[in-house]
């Protein structure tokens, strides 16, 4: 189980790190003064500089927008990485092993090994690339070409070929000096009767990289007709990469999403060339997976996802496949407070095939031309009703209601409800009527689901089911209600998010917390709060809420109150935490690993997303 890395390696790290050199990767720096330096700050723009950086003391401070901290806030800062993630680059770099409170982490490799399995891919990138340049490539550049792309171009994205031998590349690398044992671990290799082979041949390389420009694995697309292999073939599951976990393109596109709040996702290795290219650098892909969970983490993390803007634009081909690709998306708008968008060119094309059509310029249309996401699902789904019955009417307003009310803005609800009865063929009042009790239903529904039962919840009378507060569960989600209903702007994105995953224990307050994420989707703001919280709840609870609303927060002064609302979600946060992981550890003991080694090893994953929760939750001062 993945621990926290010791305060002991942290130090360790910062005091081995030379600032100065960190910095420099960034920032043109010169002297200012004994042991100081200064530059343009890298956070805002600025003519004259403003940052300092003081090596000796390991410390940055901008006297213009106030931003200061130490080589790991530095390149968390700018390279878009984890805490721990940061940590651990540093330290290799650095040579150190670090040490974690509750052990080593088993799923990841030591310092020493994964340097070793980076330099293996590095290594691997210069083969592939130069042998693109050689006569045996001939037919990889005329793909490419095909394809619009030149020499140029794949230099850029660093393209390359895999020569069609069987162990050109593990020659390669045995002659740089690598064990047959530790390159098994790069995924770069299969194993046959006779022993490794390489596992990408006749095929074009596209490396997939980390944040910090590390390739960590391939995408490899077919040459040959005749080759019975897939179309598209990528590196497996290693210690390195983990599918789930990484975009294509995303080290060339990080900082571009991050400074115009944007995130572009396309659906193939050429398609982010072309959407690059077009001027589209917020272009990214996933990598032979659909776009899922460890995806919606690092949009968020990146667009810096609070509520305040940001956007991700979901491109996709007019086809079925497409068509269900959105869909899928879809299911995860309700984890992404940025607004969600699609873009479909009139004729299906998708990015590559677009530039090459019409230029640069129609795929910067296409993504100019984005529909929102819940547009496009609600139409999507009309097509499988029959609008021409009433009951084809009915079943595709109640489809569609749930998804009207979830709209934020109130007066882009109102406009989409008058869509919506335009796109059916029926009464406004009645579509608006239908939206507005949708809400309550969907958290009713919500409520049902979590419970396991279908009818509505029949609340005894209220001081029946007033909880017990001996019990230290019902006393943490009670104060933690009244923090959230009381000062819900002092909640943290991560606790936000993490109430969304963690469900109440006690029924009644499990009720509230429903009504609040509820309120939370569909309110502008936080304005009228416990009233958008009460209309989201079972009338029977309307009091309680109320009651918990005006309860008196133990502080005297607002420093203190919003230091206890802080304490309250993050003890509750962690306790939740705490009982998921003895329950996934509990599990992980009866898994049986050698006939489900993938269901072990999601598990151990989970552990270890848990605990970097914890970890947030509860940062080193």
């Amino acid at each position: 189980m993945a621990g926290r890395i010791t305060r002991e390696s942290i130090d360790k790290v910062l005091e081995a790190t030379d600032l100065k050199a960190v910095v420099e990767e960034h920032v043109a720096l010169r002297t200012a003064g004994i042991g100081s330096y200064k530059g343009l700050c890298p956070f805002h723009d600025e003519r004259s500089p403003s940052f300092h950086v003081t090596p000796s003391k390991g410390f940055y401070h901008c006297f213009g927008c106030q931003e200061s901290g130490d080589a790991i806030k530095f390149l968390m800062e700018t390279e878009h990485t984890s805490f721990s993630e940061t940590v651990e680059l540093l330290a290799a770099r650095a040579n150190i092993s670090l040490e974690y409170e509750e052990g080593t982490v088993p799923e990841k490799p030591t310092v020493a090994t994964r340097q070793r399995l980076l330099q293996a891919h590095q290594i691997a990138d210069e083969f592939y690339q130069h042998a693109l340049t050689t006569p045996e490539a001939a037919h990889a550049r005329a793909f490419l070409h095909s394809k619009g792309f030149t020499q140029e171009d794949a230099e850029r994205f660093g393209v390359g070929y895999a020569p069609d031998g069987w162990n050109d590349l593990l020659t390669h690398l045995q002659q740089r000096g690598f064990a047959l044992e530790e390159l098994t671990e790069t995924g770069l290799f299969s194993e046959g009767r006779r022993g490794p082979y390489d596992r990408f041949r006749n095929r074009l390389m596209w490396p997939i990289k980390d944040m910090t420009d590390n390739t960590i694995g391939y995408g490899a697309r077919q040459l040959d007709e005749n080759d019975k292999g897939p179309k598209y073939l990528n590196t497996p599951e290693t210690t390195l990469y983990k599918k789930s976990q990484v975009l294509y393109g995303l080290n060339l596109a990080k900082r571009d999403i991050a400074r115009q709040r944007q995130l572009v996702v396309v659906e193939g290795y050429t398609d982010v060339m072309a959407a690059h290219l077009a001027g589209i650098t917020t272009a990214v892909a996933t990598c032979g997976t659909a776009f899922g969970e460890g995806h919606v983490r690092i949009a968020r993390r990146l667009i810096t996802d609070d509520g305040s803007g940001g956007e991700i634009i979901f491109t996709f081909d007019g086809d079925e496949a497409g068509q269900k690709a959105a869909m899928r998306a879809f299911e995860f708008d309700n984890q992404i407070v940025a607004k969600t968008f699609v873009a479909v060119a009139p004729a299906g094309q998708d990015p590559n095939d677009l530039r090459q059509q019409y230029g640069d310029e129609a795929v910067r249309e296409l993504i100019a031309a984005r529909q929102p996401l819940f547009e496009f699902a609600i139409r999507t789904r009309l097509k499988d009703y029959n609008l021409d019955s009433v009951e084809g009417r009915a079943g595709a307003l109640h489809y569609a209601a749930p998804i009207v009310k979830e709209i934020r803005d109130p007066i882009m609800r109102d406009g989409y409800t008058r869509e919506l009865a335009g796109w059916l063929g029926m009464d406004v009042d009645t579509v608006h009527q239908a939206v507005q009790r949708a809400s309550k239903a969907t958290a009713t529904q919500k409520y049902q689901e979590r419970q396991g039962t279908s009818t509505e919840p029949e609340w005894p009378a209220r001081q029946n089911f007033r909880p017990d507060l001996r019990d230290p569960v019902a006393r943490m989600e009670k104060e933690a209600l009244e923090v959230i209903l009381q000062r819900p702007e002092t909640l943290s994105q991560e606790q936000w998010q993490a109430l969304y995953s963690s469900p109440f224990k006690v029924p009644v307050y499990n009720a509230i917390q429903t009504a609040v994420l509820a309120a939370a989707r569909s309110a502008q703001d936080t304005s009228n709060w416990v009233q958008h919280v009460t209309s989201e709840a079972p009338e029977e609870l309307y009091s309680f809420v109320t009651e918990l609303a005006v309860a008196p927060l133990p502080a005297s002064s607002e420093e203190e109150v919003i230091r206890y609302c802080r304490d309250i979600m993050n003890r509750l946060l962690e306790m939740q935490i705490t009982e998921q992981k003895a329950e996934l550890i509990g599990k992980l003991q009866r898994w049986d690993a050698e006939q489900d080694p993938e269901g072990f090893q999601a598990i151990q994953q989970r552990l270890v997303e848990l605990e970097n929760q914890r970890r947030f939750l509860r940062p080193i001062d």
